[in-house]
């Protein structure tokens, strides 16, 4: 079991990172929430990590913070019908807190507005984690630095944001869209990881 890499951020995209680890490079799929605070490029990184192992696949997904990658393996190894996608997607549009508030509250509405998550798969949730939760620690410090987007170029921040938002499932175009909309609001300084939540709460 692979439980952490610590390398160089070879190459970052808003779902998937490369961490050189002596030569060796890793493809690891990583929530928005991580991808928002990797630093540059070259830089040294350490991710907490988790691997799925099937027939036709060794899939690394990669974690800034032990808290996330706690949420991600309660949600795919206890509740029916999520896989890793999913849960991703459910990471990078909600963090920890809001998801465990979420859950408590049992606001249907706010877990179903990610992008993937209808109404009854809501529900499932929780139902199945309700009493589970209290289990899981309470969220831990991201690594220290400054978060990825930080000082980078307005347009590649949306870009990045349409990227992932399209990855998550909605249409190149209306991601996009959504994308500018939602710098619109929140300003030139806004990361990534805020214009992808932004957007999705937005009405369709």
């Amino acid at each position: 079991m692979i439980t952490h890499l610590h390398g160089r951020l070879a190459d970052a995209l808003p779902t998937a990172v490369v961490v050189d680890v002596h030569g060796v490079g890793y493809e690891v799929l990583v929530p928005l929430s991580t991808f928002d605070k990797l630093p540059k490029p070259g830089d040294e990184v350490r991710l907490l990590t988790h691997l799925a192992v099937r027939e036709d696949a060794h899939t690394l997904y990669g974690f800034l913070s032990a808290s996330e990658r706690d949420l991600f393996r309660l949600l795919v190894h206890t509740v029916s019908g999520i896989g890793p996608k999913i849960a991703l997607a459910i990471l990078s549009g909600l963090s920890v807190h809001a998801f465990r508030s979420a859950v408590a509250a049992q606001d249907v509405k706010a877990l179903s507005s990610v992008s993937g998550v209808g109404r009854k798969t809501a529900e499932r949730i929780v139902v199945e984690l309700k009493d589970k939760l209290a289990d899981l620690p309470a969220q831990a410090p991201m690594q220290p630095g400054q978060p990825r987007s930080h000082g980078a170029d307005p347009d590649a921040r949306i870009a990045d944001a349409a990227a992932a938002l399209a990855a998550l499932g909605i249409k190149p175009a209306d991601a996009l869209e959504s994308a500018r909309a939602a710098a619109a609001i929140l300003g030139p300084d806004a990361t990534v990881e805020r214009l992808v939540r932004a957007s999705l709460k937005r009405p369709a």
